[in-house]
C-alpha cells in the first residue's frame, strides 16, 4: 500500500515540476530559491501525501503549501534581497532580446510587489486561475483577491520597464 502511495506522488512530482518551479519561480524571482521552494513544499506534501491526493485537488494543495512555504522564508530569515533595475547587456538585439528584457521587466516589477499581491497576481494571471481558486489556494476571500489584484495590476503598470498600454494578463500570456 505504502509503494502505491509512493508511485502515486512521484507521478505527481513528475507531471507536475516544471509548473510548480515555474510559479515558485515568480513568487521568488530567482531560479534556485525556486527549486528550494518547490523541494520544501514536496517535502511537506510526501508526509500527508495519503490525505492530500485523496483531496479534490491535490495540485492546488501543494500550490497552497508553495505560497506558504514562501511566505515562512521571509518570517523565519529576514532575507534582503537586491533585484536591479535593468537586464543585463545583452551582445546583439534581436526579436527574442525585446522579449527577453521585457519578461525581466516584468519578473522585477513582480519583485517589487508585496508578497502576498506577488502571489495573487501571479496565481491569477500567470497559472490563469479563478478568484475563487485563488480565494481557496490563500485562504482569504474572493473580495481580497480582487482587490489584492486590482492593487498588484496597478503597481506593474506603473513599474518602469513594463509598456504602460498593455496589460500584465496579455503580456504574460505570450511568455508561457
Amino acid at each position: 500500500m505504502q509503494a502505491e502511495q509512493d508511485d502515486r506522488f512521484q507521478d505527481f512530482v513528475r507531471a507536475r515540476w516544471p509548473q510548480l518551479v515555474r510559479t515558485a519561480y515568480l513568487l521568488t524571482g530567482d531560479v534556485h530559491h525556486a527549486e528550494d521552494l518547490t523541494q520544501t513544499a514536496l517535502a511537506k506534501a510526501f508526509r500527508s501525501w495519503r490525505r492530500i491526493s485523496r483531496a479534490d485537488n491535490p495540485e492546488a494543495y501543494v500550490r497552497r503549501m508553495l505560497v506558504s512555504c514562501n511566505s515562512d522564508r521571509f518570517r523565519k530569515r529576514r532575507v534582503a534581497e537586491s533585484l536591479t533595475a535593468a537586464v543585463p547587456d545583452t551582445a546583439g538585439r534581436d526579436e527574442g532580446a525585446d522579449r527577453v528584457e521585457e519578461r525581466g521587466s516584468l519578473l522585477a516589477g513582480l519583485a517589487q510587489l508585496p508578497a502576498r499581491q506577488r502571489a495573487v497576481v501571479v496565481l491569477r494571471y500567470w497559472e490563469d486561475l479563478s478568484e475563487a481558486e485563488v480565494a481557496e489556494v490563500l485562504g482569504c476571500s474572493t473580495g481580497t483577491v480582487k482587490s489584492q489584484a486590482s492593487k498588484g495590476l496597478a503597481k506593474l503598470r506603473r513599474y518602469p520597464g513594463l509598456a504602460a498600454d498593455r496589460t500584465v494578463s496579455g503580456t504574460q500570456g505570450g511568455s508561457r
